[in-house]
């Protein structure tokens, strides 16, 4: 398992604290994303878009919390098989 399936199994089972502090060791464009999607969930907007950017993804026609996170399990999901 890798650190950013840890932080969805954190962020899953409402563990917020350590999905966040898990997120922030990782410098990835998908990290980034999560990252964003953990802020989302916190409510916290202004740092989500912070981390959306850095992702190079686009904050402002995002899905919703559910379908942003389906979305970066699929994306993680084929970047995992990518590198195995």
């Amino acid at each position: 398992m890798t650190a950013l399936h840890q932080v969805l199994q954190d962020l899953h089972a409402g563990r917020w604290h350590a999905a966040h502090d898990l997120v922030q060791k990782d410098d990835s464009m998908l990290a980034a994303w999560l990252h964003g999607i953990l802020h989302l969930q916190e409510g916290d907007l202004e740092d989500a878009e912070n981390w959306y950017n850095r992702a190079a993804r686009h904050f402002r026609s995002r899905g919703s919390l559910q379908e942003e996170i389906a979305l970066f399990e699929q994306a993680l999901a084929a970047a995992t098989q990518n590198n195995d």
